[in-house]
């Protein structure tokens, strides 16, 4: 008697399932139908945002990062409708509860991980630098040779390579030497001139530093006296370098420095 009260309760159970299966057959049928169109659409969602992104910021990872997360929405976005059709409106709630959750307890564990990916994305679409430029930031200077969502790659002048966090490198000042055609070097010394002595020398200074190496001849050499100290005349000499290379500066300096002091000699003046 037991078991047929038990096999009763199992068929009742069965049978109240199959009931409930064939009502929400077709809502079934359009749910799948519905998380079909919407896989479809979010392959050729993914397809056009990799295109879009790739024009925009003309980075590989960037792009691919950008597809996945727009062919992930998509995709749940089809779940959810699917969901609701099927009437499971706490599931959804859940989810959707469940993923914020998620989310949120990424986002503390992981914030410094994100940090860098976020400012790998505005370095990417902002472009401050690119593969190839000469940069300054963070205490360093070099080539930069690679560009990665989570950190940038410098070769600096002595042939080391230095991987810097993006999020240091956006929140810091850069210097990119290759967007700067032309930098200005300024050298000031004494001397112990009179007046007499004064315009032959600066002529003499602009004549002997204008075809030096490295040194922008569109742009005038001054040669100006900004102070007296004691017996001597304080000389100020501007120039401006070309600043295709970060060495340019150094070699500038350093010609500029023997051209002066060559002429002092020549004048007797040191």
């Amino acid at each position: 008697m037991q078991y047929t009260q038990w096999g009763r309760l199992i068929y009742d159970k069965i049978h109240g399932w199959l009931e409930i299966a064939v009502k929400m057959l077709p809502n079934a049928v359009v749910a799948a139908v519905v998380l079909f169109l919407f896989v479809m659409l979010a392959r050729l969602f993914k397809k056009l945002v990799y295109k879009l992104v790739f024009k925009l910021s003309d980075t590989p990872a960037i792009s691919g990062l950008s597809a996945s997360v727009a062919y992930l929405f998509m995709c749940f976005v089809g779940l959810f409708i699917a969901l609701d059709v099927l009437q499971l409106d706490k599931t959804v709630s859940s989810l959707l509860a469940g993923a914020g959750i998620i989310g949120l307890a990424l986002g503390f564990a992981f914030q410094d991980l994100t940090a860098n990916f976020i400012s790998g994305i505005f370095i990417t679409f902002r472009k401050p630098f690119e593969v190839g430029h000469q940069i300054e930031t963070n205490g360093f200077t070099g080539d930069v040779e690679n560009i990665q969502l989570r950190s940038t790659t410098l070769r600096t002048l002595d042939g080391l390579h230095v991987i810097i966090p993006n999020k240091d490198i956006f929140q810091k000042p850069i210097i990119n030497h290759s967007l700067t055609p032309e930098r200005r070097v300024t050298l000031t010394f004494n001397a112990p001139i009179t007046n007499e002595q004064t315009g032959q020398l600066q002529d003499n200074l602009q004549g002997s530093l204008k075809n030096l190496e490295h040194i922008a001849g569109h742009r005038p050499i001054e040669v100006l006296y900004s102070g007296i100290d004691g017996a001597n005349i304080k000389i100020t000499v501007t120039c401006w370098v070309n600043n295709d290379d970060v060495n340019n500066y150094d070699l500038a300096l350093h010609g500029i420095i023997t051209q002066v002091t060559n002429t002092l000699k020549e004048r007797k003046l040191i």
